[in-house]
């Protein structure tokens, strides 16, 4: 069955950075376009960044444009996001998607001082 993994959440200051990490299995990872999205208390979750199946097309919410990198590896069938410059806003849940409804568990991100 289709699994989604995420880590490497946690507290940081902000201007700081972090990386997370979806570890994917149950399903040919590499033929899948991937999404991160994330989710505060109260609101929708909303997307983050995308990246196709071959890592060769990526598409950023605007709030997170130039400070956040989604990347892939379709050799380890884990998908990344890095998060440089974080700002108080960027506190979220963040979760991992594959399209067909499935999802992480979630990974907290809080960016405070």
């Amino acid at each position: 069955q289709v699994q989604l993994v995420e880590s490497g959440g946690g507290l940081v200051q902000p201007g700081g950075s972090l990386r997370l990490s979806c570890a994917a299995s149950g399903f040919t990872f590499s033929s899948y376009l991937m999404s991160w999205y994330r989710q505060v208390p109260g609101k929708e979750r909303e997307s983050v960044a995308d990246i196709g199946p071959t890592g060769d097309s990526t598409r950023y919410a605007d709030s997170v444009k130039g400070r956040f990198t989604i990347s892939r590896d379709n050799a380890k069938n884990t998908l990344y996001l890095q998060m440089n410059s974080l700002k108080a806003d960027d506190t979220a849940v963040y979760y991992c998607y594959r399209l067909g409804g499935f999802w992480g568990q979630g990974t907290q991100v809080t960016v405070s001082s």
